[in-house]
């Protein structure tokens, strides 16, 4: 990265999953740099979902490096995601015509229940999964995956962890990390995001944030896409022996499909 800046900027690792992300400064100026970001973000940067997009450069291998403002901040925390800044920045990204029109140009197809199934089924079969409540969760999934067609399609992040989310110190808020993002039903953000952050009770004024009315139809599709999330969660864990954190998993989503024995938020 130094050969792109000069000698006297000084780039480090900013972490994360994959490697690619990297801090650099030189006096008071301060980047992200990351190789081969997601290619619509130069619509997110125009929209103000992520910080501002200063500069893009293609290398010889063919690798895109980008450049991004550096937003002095830090990462939301649990409880917040209850705020109404998050509800309308998340509504603000599944409203967005440009986003979704970004997608489309470059071939990405929307992820539709029918292809979840399939997904899931071909995951199955080539593990050695033999829990119950998969099972039981696989036969919900088929019996109820009518009440999630033919519905409209948007541009879902599809990992609206807390940590995703920066306030910015001048209290500006940013939702990051895209390379993970999908088209499809709207309900697979809200889901997963309320289930995990917010009490059922408050669900609805959420929403109004969010710019939608809480009824059933969209409880029944929230419901399905979370139940079908914590699969591929069982899954995941299991494929890579975490026991610990597939019991837990695996509890959740007892729950999930038996919410009359759950507890009360």
């Amino acid at each position: 990265m130094e050969h792109l800046l000069g000698k006297e900027w000084q780039v480090m690792p900013a972490g994360g999953v994959t490697g690619e992300a990297y801090f650099a400064q030189y006096g008071e100026e301060k980047l992200f740099l990351k190789r081969n970001s997601s290619p619509f973000l130069a619509v997110l940067s125009a929209e103000g979902i992520v910080p501002k997009l200063l500069w893009t450069k293609r290398l010889e291998n063919g690798d895109v490096i980008t450049a991004q403002r550096w937003v002095s901040g830090r990462e939301l925390k649990s409880f917040e995601m209850k705020q109404e800044l998050v509800a309308q920045l998340l509504g603000k990204i599944h409203r967005s015509k440009e986003l979704l029109e970004m997608f489309k140009r470059i071939g990405n197809l929307p992820l539709t229940p029918q292809s979840i199934l399939k997904d899931i089924r071909e995951k199955l079969s080539k593990s050695n999964c033999t829990i119950g409540v998969v099972s039981d969760a696989m036969n919900y999934l088929n019996k109820n995956m009518q009440d999630v067609e033919d519905k409209e399609y948007v541009v879902c992040h599809a990992d609206i962890n807390h940590n995703n989310w920066i306030l910015g110190e001048q209290g500006d808020l940013y939702l990051i990390d895209w390379d993970g993002a999908i088209v499809a039903d709207p309900a697979l953000d809200l889901g997963l995001l309320l289930y995990l952050y917010i009490p059922t009770k408050d669900w609805e004024e959420w929403l109004c944030n969010y710019g939608v009315t809480l009824d059933d139809d969209l409880c029944k599709r929230m419901h399905w896409y979370v139940i079908s999330q914590m699969v591929y969660v069982i899954l995941w864990h299991e494929g890579r022996n975490e026991k610990a954190e597939m019991k837990d998993s695996i509890l959740y989503l007892e729950k999930l499909l038996h919410p009359d024995t759950e507890e009360t938020n």
